[in-house]
């Protein structure tokens, strides 16, 4: 081989060698690539005004992609729903900053299709839909805490704060809600639980909070908050992060706060917390809104809760073609990590169960 042809091949070597590594470490190079910095109170954004729509990526008022159905899956018409839901969506935004503007037109976009289209519209059948935009944390703060990102966590929770104020506001009293979230949003939803909902008068109209895809412990909540254990429960805290048997812990995962024992894990095929295994045929149907043609997927994952918490599939359809994005996402959380996944894998169960809690709450607080 000549000389020149043996220096091309070593360096083409070299550069498979570096994409290969790139690779391996891209969770390491992304983060450092993205990271805003020290906290600096002075640059954050200015802080929502919750009397406004604008500060709502979803609201009973409005049009918006929280009110997409299917036909064999119909909404509640506008003004018939009997409960409502705060729905504190999941982080939408890579800016490289520790807290993101509500109105950037990307993150605007974003939040719609990755959370108020695919998750929040699951609750469109039990409740009207209330989704705040806020201020979010970069996704740094929570997989490599910080006391820099701990200051961006406290400005974003302060905002669902005045966002939850501005909820029981506009609902007036006793009406029945439900608080459910994804990711980011259920750190700050967990938080809101705890400081502001249990044991507060807002507390007594609690139907169950969905606090979905986040590194919530029984300690994370309260001890005294009780784990939904069947379809009926009200009054109770529902939970899963969906994993598979390839899965690894990487960077992307979030760093649990010191907290004894397993995440809470309630099945959303069985909502049963005894680990008992659900075949796939009880799933009612993935639903993926992001895909070029939703449908109904019945009998798509099946779901066991495991020991340490996570919620284990072993066995799972072909996913959509979703888009260049969110297959981006997927792949970038590692083999068989389910966390963007984690609400349209079991999205009619969830729906439904969402009906049954609030008929259940209801039904135990109708007159005599």
């Amino acid at each position: 081989m000549r000389r020149w042809q043996k220096v091309l091949l070593i360096v083409a070597l070299l550069g498979i060698v570096s994409l290969v590594i790139s690779f391996l470490t891209l969770d390491r190079w992304l983060y450092a690539a993205l990271d805003p910095g020290k906290f600096d109170p002075s640059a954050a954004p200015p802080a929502p005004n919750y009397a406004e729509p604008a500060a709502w990526a979803a609201l009973p008022t409005l049009e918006d992609d929280a009110d997409v159905s299917l036909p064999e899956l119909p909404p509640q018409a506008p003004g018939a729903a009997k409960a409502d839901v705060f729905f504190v969506h999941p982080t939408t935004s890579m800016a490289k900053r520790w807290n993101t503007p509500i109105d950037d037109p990307a993150v605007v976009q974003a939040t719609a299709r990755g959370a108020t289209l695919i998750q929040a519209s699951a609750f469109n059948a039990c409740c009207a839909v209330y989704a705040p935009r806020y201020r979010q944390a970069s996704g740094k703060a929570f997989v490599h805490p910080s006391p820099d990102g701990d200051r961006a966590v406290d400005l974003a929770y302060s905002d669902i704060e005045a966002a939850f104020t501005s909820f029981l506001e506009r609902r007036g009293e006793g009406r029945p809600f439900l608080l459910a979230s994804h990711s980011q949003g259920t750190v700050l939803a967990a938080r809101l639980l705890r400081e502001k909902i249990w044991g507060k008068p807002a507390g007594k109209h609690l139907v169950a909070a969905y606090l979905v895809g986040g590194p919530i412990h029984p300690s994370t909540i309260g001890e005294d908050i009780p784990i939904c254990a069947s379809e009926d429960q009200w009054g109770c805290v529902v939970g899963w992060n969906a994993r598979g048997p390839r899965y690894e812990r990487n960077e992307y995962e979030f760093k649990d706060a010191p907290a004894p024992g397993a995440r809470i894990c309630v099945n959303p095929l069985t909502w049963k917390i005894d680990g008992a295994a659900a075949p796939a045929s009880q799933n009612q149907g993935a639903l993926f809104f992001d895909a070029a043609s939703p449908a109904v997927l019945p009998a798509f994952a099946d779901a066991a809760c495991q020991a340490d918490g996570n919620l284990w599939i072993s066995q799972m359809g072909s996913l959509p073609a979703r888009g260049l994005a969110s297959g981006i996402l997927l792949w970038t959380m590692g083999p068989d990590n389910y966390h963007p996944i984690e609400y349209q894998l079991f999205y009619v169960n969830l729906r439904k169960n969402a009906v049954r809690r609030v008929e259940a709450f209801q039904a135990a607080h109708a007159s005599p």
